[in-house]
């Protein structure tokens, strides 16, 4: 019980810390202001966000709330069945609950998502192209998409995920010879 209880504190600090960094920036900022934080490298650029993640639309707005709704009732089922599992994998998923519900509460107060942090990480350039029958339209990302909080915290979470997902069979097997060792002496 103590180790789910310190899981969801990780995700209600990663709501509470999204949620104050977003109140702040309406606070402070018009909307599509841009403030240089680094130079062009990195911005504070306040913009609003009706999509899901990097402005991606189709469907309406009610289509990502009841997603956003399903998907944070799945995670967090899963994460109260999850109480003997790696660490690192409980850890990611309260990071992405902690995103999902911080990024659902605006959906749900606001109708939108509050995004300002803006990096230019690389330039992406994909020619269009024909393969087989398919043509490729291309593709051109001039600027990273702008961001939030609880956009990181999903991200992350994620990339811990896929870790897992990686690196799982190496980590059960040396569990598995550590128990076996232990057995031994």
């Amino acid at each position: 019980m103590e180790s789910t209880n310190r899981i969801f504190l990780v995700s209600s600090f990663i709501v509470l810390l999204d949620q104050i960094s977003k109140m702040i920036v309406r606070l402070s900022m018009n909307l599509y202001d841009s403030i240089p934080v680094l130079g062009d490298f990195f911005r504070l650029t306040y913009i609003e966000n009706r999509g899901m993640a990097f402005g991606i639309r189709f469907g309406n707005n009610w289509f990502f709330t009841v997603f956003a709704i399903v998907a944070s009732i799945a995670i967090l089922f899963y994460l109260l069945r999850m109480q003997g599992e790696h660490w690192i994998s409980r850890f990611g998923l309260a990071m992405i609950f902690g995103g999902a519900i911080g990024n659902l509460l605006d959906r749900l107060i606001r109708g939108r998502v509050t995004d300002f942090l803006d990096f230019e990480f690389l330039d992406i350039s994909i020619p269009s192209f024909r393969f087989l029958f398919f043509n490729f339209p291309g593709y051109q990302l001039d600027r990273w998409p702008v961001f939030n909080v609880a956009d990181m915290a999903i991200t992350i979470g994620m990339m811990l995920l896929f870790i897992i997902v990686l690196f799982e069979p190496q980590l059960q097997e040396k569990s598995h010879l550590e128990s076996e060792s232990e057995f031994i002496h």
